[in-house]
């Protein structure tokens, strides 16, 4: 009989395909994968980028600073730190004020390749299929997600 009503099967949780974790896991895979080609002219690699993001907003960053920017430790940011020095991006100096803090500095050639990064951003929309401020707005969202998530402690099931 038609007339009766179905019974809905309720969704499965457990379904990979529902896992937020999974989406933005399998989403920074692919997204990593379409800076490759972008990077290489640039010599960097994704991290790398990543750290001359962070420098370009500002320079004279210790180490801590930047790996806290990033959410990378410093046994994961120095030889990052120390490879980009090595392609003389970067240099590292002593805190004259506290010798025991690193800051770091780019070279000219790191100020440069700035120049040369511009076309990234534009290359990642088109390779996503998406206009910047929509990209933006992804962005933020996914920065409100990280904040909530920082801020509330992990609860048993």
């Amino acid at each position: 009989n038609s007339s009766m009503p179905r019974k809905t099967t309720p969704p499965d949780w457990l379904s990979l395909d529902r896992q937020l974790c999974f989406a933005l896991y399998a989403a920074s895979l692919a997204m990593t994968k379409v800076y490759k080609p972008l990077l290489e002219p640039l010599g960097l690699t994704y991290p790398q980028y990543l750290v001359m993001l962070v420098l370009w907003e500002a320079e004279g960053l210790t180490v801590s600073q930047i790996g806290e920017r990033l959410a990378l430790d410093s046994g994961t940011l120095t030889p990052l730190l120390k490879r980009l020095e090595a392609l003389g991006l970067v240099q590292r100096l002593r805190d004259t004020a506290d010798e025991r803090r690193v800051l770091l500095q780019l070279t000219a050639a790191g100020r440069s390749l700035k120049t040369r990064a511009q076309q990234v951003p534009r290359a990642i929309a088109a390779a996503s299929g998406c206009e910047l401020d929509e990209l933006s707005s992804l962005t933020s969202r996914l920065q409100a997600l990280r904040a909530r998530i920082s801020a509330s402690p992990p609860r048993a099931a």
